[in-house]
């Protein structure tokens, strides 16, 4: 038995005994058969027993690992209590989510949404809003090439994704697309009819692409020079990822408008945009959403924030990042990988060829969850939780796997 009592049966010879009747679900990603019935901590089992050391955790969703016990509790006691009076009331966990948010930032208010991509198209509707008050005329919004910002009609216009601009046409307009890290390229385009500059301050979906270090506080200098407004996408670096409670702090830049999603809800659909004063020019009809603030995710969103700003867990989270980068560092040297970058527990690994699928698939088998975020990138996304003990296990589970 194992520390959680369940028998440790290896991936590869474990049954799967659930029904899975997958061909029943659109076809929207492939998948293993194997079907997962539950988590605790970095761990996943299927439902053969099999157990897995996530590397994942929902593509950095979980940022205190799988059943964590604030959130279990929040939801517990929250779901008895009130789930959704009405977007049109106020809740309690609504307003003390955003007081701690507020309270731990440079940022005026917030509203909450259900998803990153929500949250992000909050912040374009945001931006153009103000634009017609303090810009007018002035509507395009330049983002950046292999940027990812969600998954609804404008946002995947938004996003500098190979392909994704002939997918689905006709395609929202209004966005330019620059190289990212390239202040060159950003600044032969802005101009006149420039509203904002929309960036992820790590592009996280492209393979961990970190920009120079310069680069956050000279988007902050070209957006001021052309009165337009900086938006920073910290769905996937925001909450404590990063190893600051957000990824722009670790630069002494504040954009205009910031957006969270995935860690904030730690597992739970809860998203958010912020905004300092001077942006904050929604008025009633703006912006709304059925589910926007409901108290069982805030409630759950106020146990993670808490938990993450506590002393000594962003600095248990830098203490890891050393032993996880020095670990994969040794194993880049002795594979010639071409990279290792990424800041806190993001990180990325860059192989000297296409076989990032191949590598993942063998880890799976070996019980081990890592992300082939580009053909020749293997992404790594643990529970900001991760122990030394998890962090060596994987290594020792990724390199059975080359």
């Amino acid at each position: 038995m194992n520390s959680h009592g369940t028998t440790n049966t290896s991936p590869n010879t474990s049954p799967n005994t659930s029904p899975n009747n997958s061909s029943q679900l659109m076809a929207i990603t492939p998948r293993p058969s194997n079907v997962m019935v539950r988590g605790f901590g970095s761990y996943l089992w299927d439902a053969g027993g099999a157990r897995y050391l996530d590397f994942i955790q929902g593509w950095a969703v979980n940022s205190l690992g799988h059943a964590a016990p604030e959130i279990v509790s929040a939801l517990t006691d929250q779901a008895s209590t009130l789930i959704s009076p009405s977007p049109a009331l106020h809740n309690l966990p609504q307003l003390e989510l955003a007081d701690l948010l507020i309270r731990n930032s440079e940022f005026a208010q917030v509203h909450f949404l259900n998803s990153g991509a929500e949250a992000n198209e909050a912040a374009v509707k945001l931006a153009r809003k103000w634009g017609q008050q303090h810009k007018p005329g002035a509507v395009d919004i330049i983002t950046t090439h292999n940027a990812f910002h969600g998954r609804t009609l404008a946002m995947m216009s938004a996003s500098g994704k190979p392909g994704w601009g002939q997918m689905y046409p006709p395609m929202p307009a209004g966005f330019r697309h620059v190289p990212f890290g390239d202040i060159a390229s950003l600044q032969a385009v802005v101009g006149p009819d420039t509203l904002a500059i929309m960036v992820e301050p790590i592009q996280g979906e492209a393979g961990v692409v970190v920009p120079p270090p310069n680069y956050l506080r000279e988007l902050r200098e070209l957006a001021d020079a052309n009165n337009a407004l900086l938006i920073f996408d910290e769905v996937q670096t925001g909450i404590g990822r990063t190893g600051k409670l957000y990824a722009h702090q670790h630069h002494g830049v504040v954009p205009d408008i910031m957006t969270l999603g995935k860690g904030i809800g730690g597992g739970v659909p809860l998203a958010a945009v912020m905004a300092v004063e001077s942006a904050c020019c929604f008025e009633y009809g703006n912006q709304g959403g059925t589910y926007n603030g409901n108290p069982l995710m805030t409630a759950v969103g106020k146990a993670v924030v808490e938990t993450i700003v506590a002393p000594g867990f962003l600095q248990a989270v830098q203490q890891r990042e050393v032993q996880l980068r020095s670990g994969l560092e040794d194993l880049a040297q002795r594979y010639q990988w071409l990279e290792v970058r990424g800041q806190g527990l993001l990180y990325a690994v860059r192989l000297p060829t296409a076989t990032s699928a191949e590598i993942s698939d063998r880890a799976f088998r070996n019980g081990l969850l890592v992300n082939p975020a580009q053909p020749d990138v293997l992404r790594f996304m643990p529970s900001l939780r991760v122990s030394l003990s998890e962090v060596r296990e994987m290594l020792e589970r990724l390199e059975a796997s080359l």
